[in-house]
């Protein structure tokens, strides 16, 4: 039975019914539906923290999965940086400097890396985030590695020419002369034996008795064997490659021929006396790129510094040459 609530009318001095307007009896109603939906609301936020459903607690462990995972293919590409850094620095700084190369400059080697700074911290990136990131990396590390092979490709061929090169350079005495006691003329102004007036002497004079065999001194190929009627008498030049040639006149006889092929230290002819010449001896020259030079600073494969000190003594002796 609903309970009669009445009140004290001062007005009419009676006790009378109490009647709750309709709009108050609606405020109140409108109140409690609010009341209920903030409680329930906060109910379900709580619950929501504290108590995840299975689909979101296995998102999240994905989640703190895949944050795993990125941080140690992180550091997997940090000691990939390191290591690509050292061999860098290493191409700079001694493979490239060997060979007299210029330094690939970082631009080139990492023309593909993303100047933006990374200022969000791993715990905040979004997965599509975090493969971007990977994958960015990932490909300048990629552009880095194919950058330095190109550069290792460039080295080698470097190292190709360089022993070429080597191979092609006029090293060794072009007679045996451990005793240095065959030395007669220098390269210079010298004293012309016949006219016995000075004249510049393009070569080094090998005194030595006929027949003394004459090596090539570097690889090259034979573009000349004869005797063109020049005073050098029979005579071989050979065309070393690397604008470099070398002449050996005065033989008895010539062994190599035009075109043949030879090895540093291969006998290509013996010492003799024709041509312009006053005794048997080889006349021995230096060309590059078609100017003459003093041979005596190209035998560093034949000599100890203090035998090239003598040796470099005996030919500025302003003597007279054999030719």
């Amino acid at each position: 039975m609903k309970k009669i609530k009445y009140f004290y009318n001062t007005n009419t001095l009676r006790y009378e019914k109490f009647i709750t307007p309709l709009r108050v009896k609606l405020l109140r109603t409108l109140g409690l539906i609010a009341a209920v939906l903030v409680a329930g609301f906060a109910f379900t936020q709580i619950s929501n923290y504290y108590f995840p459903t299975t689909g979101e607690k296995k998102l999240e462990q994905e989640n703190k999965q895949i944050q795993y995972d990125y941080a140690f293919l992180q550091e997997e590409l940090n000691q990939l940086k390191i290591q690509m850094k050292e061999i860098e620095d290493r191409d700079n700084e001694i493979y490239r400097t060997i060979f007299e190369a210029n330094p690939i400059p970082d631009s080139a080697r990492q023309k593909l890396i993303d100047k933006k700074k990374e200022a969000t911290l791993v715990a905040k990136l979004s997965n599509e985030e975090l493969n971007e990131s990977i994958i960015n990396q990932i490909s300048v590390l990629r552009a880095r590695f194919q950058s330095q092979k190109k550069s290792f490709n460039t080295i080698e061929t470097l190292i190709k020419n360089k022993e070429a090169l080597l191979a092609a350079t006029p090293a060794i005495q072009p007679v045996s002369n451990r005793e240095l006691s065959r030395i007669a003329s220098g390269f210079g102004t010298r004293i012309d034996p016949v006219y016995k007036t000075t004249k510049f002497h393009a070569g080094l004079d090998f005194a030595a008795p006929q027949g003394t065999p004459i090596y090539a001194t570097a690889n090259g190929v034979v573009s000349f064997a004869g005797n063109a009627g020049n005073g050098y008498g029979n005579y071989v030049i050979i065309n070393h490659g690397f604008n470099y040639e070398t002449l050996y006149g005065h033989m008895v006889r010539v062994k190599a021929q035009t075109g043949q092929r030879v090895t540093r230290g291969e006998v290509i002819g013996w010492v003799g006396s024709t041509g312009k010449s006053t005794g048997p001896h080889l006349h021995y020259e230096v060309h590059k790129s078609g100017q003459k030079l003093d041979p005596i600073y190209f035998f560093y494969n034949d000599l100890t510094p203090e035998q090239f000190d003598r040796m470099l003594k005996i030919a500025s002796a302003g003597n007279q040459t054999f030719d």
